[in-house]
């Protein structure tokens, strides 16, 4: 588990995992980043009143040079994934543990369940998870068992890890994406299961969540760069959006009324949009969703366009080959 900050939500995340009901050992291996609020003080906490959790040092506070720590610290067959702000649900290991001996795979995953605890964090919640925010992807919307191209999170077998090298320090995000993609074409396999779900707690204001989706953008630029086949519709239509917008309210100021049609049409498009998503909720929650998506939507496509190609180049030269086991 790599932490930084996260002291609103590390305590109930390593609660979740130490009450599995699992027939084996269970190990929880924190790696600290540079927080700067009481993280290390609860990690601390959480040391002192269980043996199975220990720390580590992330000194820089990256996700994958923390998860690498952790992994090489830790001592299982078995390495389960775990964000600081995720919660597992029950039988979560045991069921990932199952599912790994039924499909002969290298890396399991389910769905990525987002739960808010305010109206900002519900209406970010319904977003994350409807077709309109997402598009398709299984482990935000749900969907069959079945191989995948990457899962949430991920519970692997460690000799794949090792065979590996781990994951690739240089990508500061997607990079579950870049280690199951090494890991497809060494021959393994990734499998989705709608039996795994983690209950994952949405960035708590509008700042972050456009942060979170600018890097998103970002990096997921740097992948398309990276491997020339990984791109497809889903993930250019927020930069496609974001520029049409533009597009419609520059026509709209210097040419003609009839451009601000663009931008008209998309402010409706997640308005209408919202309402399925919204279903259920309070409505302070349904009236932030339209927010939430455009926000989602505009930053993903800001952070796209605007990915340096300097950054793709230092993650290319880093490139790892996939290793087959001989």
């Amino acid at each position: 588990m790599p932490v930084l900050n996260e002291e609103r939500h590390l305590r109930d995340a390593v609660r979740h995992i130490l009450e599995q009901e699992y027939p084996g050992e269970i190990e929880v291996v924190i790696a600290l980043g540079p927080s700067s609020d009481r993280t290390d003080e609860i990690a601390a906490e959480l040391v002192a009143a269980d043996p199975r959790v220990r720390t580590v040092p992330n000194p820089t506070g990256r996700t994958p040079a923390g998860l690498n720590a952790a992994i090489n610290a830790s001592r299982h067959p078995v390495v389960v994934r775990v964000d600081g702000h995720g919660m597992l649900s029950q039988g979560y290991v045991a069921t990932a543990v199952r599912l790994l001996d039924e499909t002969g795979a290298a890396n399991v995953g389910g769905i990525m369940h987002a739960e808010g605890e305010n109206d900002w964090e519900r209406a970010v919640a319904a977003a994350m998870t409807s077709r309109i925010g997402v598009g398709n992807a299984a482990f935000h919307t749900g969907g069959a068992a079945g191989e995948a191209e990457t899962v949430y999170l991920g519970v692997f077998r460690r000799e794949v890890l090792e065979q590996q090298g781990g994951y690739n320090e240089e990508f500061i995000r997607a990079q579950d994406w870049e280690l199951n993609y090494r890991i497809r074409r060494a021959g393994g396999l990734i499998w989705f299961s709608p039996e795994l779900l983690v209950s994952y707690r949405p960035r708590p204001s509008v700042r972050a969540l456009a942060k979170q989706y600018r890097n998103y953008g970002r990096w997921r630029h740097v992948v398309a760069r990276y491997h020339a086949g990984s791109i497809n519709p889903r993930y250019l239509a927020p930069p496609a959006a974001l520029l049409a917008i533009v597009a419609g309210m520059v026509a709209g100021v210097a040419l003609t009324p009839w451009g601000f049609v663009v931008p008209a049409g998309y402010l409706a498009a997640i308005g209408l949009g919202s309402l399925p998503a919204g279903r259920g909720l309070s409505v302070g929650a349904r009236a932030r969703i339209p927010l939430a998506l455009a926000t989602m939507h505009l930053s993903w496509g800001w952070g796209y366009l605007t990915s340096p190609r300097k950054l793709a180049r230092t993650v290319i030269a880093s490139r790892r080959d996939p290793v087959t086991a001989p």
